[in-house]
């Protein structure tokens, strides 16, 4: 097993949202087996506020913040890879410089070890920049390419990616890790926002706190707007506050609840940030396959799941009280279709509220 003190790791997961937060239990887990490692993360800079509410941080590769505090609870460094934006303009000379300065940053911070979270060619590409010996991944990755890269092939067993994240951390140190309460970082100006957002809802902290998110990735998961609607009408009618989560470019969807609502349901547009702040003050959250579910999940909030065409025994909520909606007639499928998946449509509102009902009873107000 590895104790010295100054064992240094790199963490690969870029993105997206919902696959960060999976990965934080194992990264979490780690950090508490092991308090005298650096451990350091290379992610897409749009997710940073995942990992780091420390301004020090600057948005920049090659940034660093070495102690660990509230702000960046786990971990030391962060290296911002855009990689989104490099395969928009893989042959510019931004992207050849950015590549050449990641590169060089990773080569100097010297890794005993890689853990690849991520399962995908340009999260090894990555990893092998570094030149470590010890390239961890999962034998049987995303993309499969890309275990021709790993210098150390684990063969998950977990159905969840939480529990294939988990195998995979164990494999750095022989450990046997088990989930934990991931720590994300605590940003005083989202903390002193969302407590303002709260109050300008007008009802009491007797009140439960719902917050409903209508998007998703991709229009196939995507449950009816007008069913959101119906669901937070009578959430409202029973006295409950309900925000309305829309990411961007989805405002359009919260007009339809909150007229439903007579305006009640209060729309929010947020940073990540800010959303996290919010979420930590909630009572539950309903929503599909998405990020903000996910992040409810990792806060330890209770969350109703509507599932179609993603499977929730492999990304569906985790270590936390949950109900997931899924029909028998769906079945796993990533194409990115417009219209909502026929499985996911069989799910109405009243089976909806009676998940929200079952939970809401179980967890007291704040």
């Amino acid at each position: 097993m590895h104790t010295q003190s100054k064992f240094r790791l790199l963490v690969v997961r870029l993105g997206a949202m919902g696959d960060i937060l999976h990965a934080l239990p194992a990264v979490t887990a780690l950090r508490k087996a092991h308090p005298g490692w650096v451990i350091d993360w290379v992610v897409e800079p749009r997710w940073r506020a995942l990992l780091s509410a420390n301004q020090a941080t600057e948005m920049n590769i090659g940034s660093r913040v070495e102690e660990l505090s509230s702000l960046q609870p786990l971990a030391n460094r962060l290296h911002f890879a855009p990689t989104r934006d490099w395969r928009n303009a893989p042959l510019s000379r931004q992207t050849w410089q950015e590549v050449k300065t990641l590169r060089k940053a990773l080569q100097a911070d010297g890794y005993d070890a890689i853990l690849d979270l991520q399962g995908a060619v340009r999260s090894a590409v990555l990893g092998r920049m570094t030149n470590s010996r010890r390239l961890i991944g999962e034998d049987a990755p995303r993309e499969w390419a890309a275990r021709w890269v790993f210098t150390e092939r684990v063969e998950t067993q977990g159905a969840h990616m939480i529990e294939q994240d988990i195998e995979l951390a164990s494999a750095v140190a022989g450990d046997d890790l088990k989930p934990m309460a991931p720590l994300l970082p605590v940003n005083p100006a989202a903390e002193s926002w969302a407590d303002a957002v709260m109050a300008g809802a007008g009802s009491g902290k007797e009140q439960p706190a719902v917050l409903v998110n209508p998007g998703a990735g991709w229009g196939a998961k995507r449950w009816p707007v007008e069913r959101y609607a119906a669901v937070a009408r009578e959430l409202v009618l029973r006295g409950m506050r309900v925000f309305v989560n829309v990411g961007p470019g989805e405002e359009d969807l919260a007009e339809p609840i909150s007229g439903a609502t007579g305006g009640a349901a209060t729309p929010v547009s947020c940073s990540v940030e800010q959303l996290i702040a919010l979420t930590r003050r909630i009572q539950l959250a309903i929503a599909g396959d998405t990020g903000p579910l996910h992040l409810a999940c990792a806060l330890g909030r209770p969350v109703v799941g509507i599932y179609g065409p993603t499977d929730p025994s492999r990304n569906g909520p985790f270590g936390c009280p949950f109900r997931v909606l899924r029909s028998p007639e769906s079945r796993r499928n990533h194409a990115r279709h417009d219209a909502p998946e026929a499985g996911l449509m069989t799910i109405q509102p009243d089976d909806v509220l009676h998940a929200a009902d079952d939970l809401l009873a179980k967890e007291p107000a704040r």
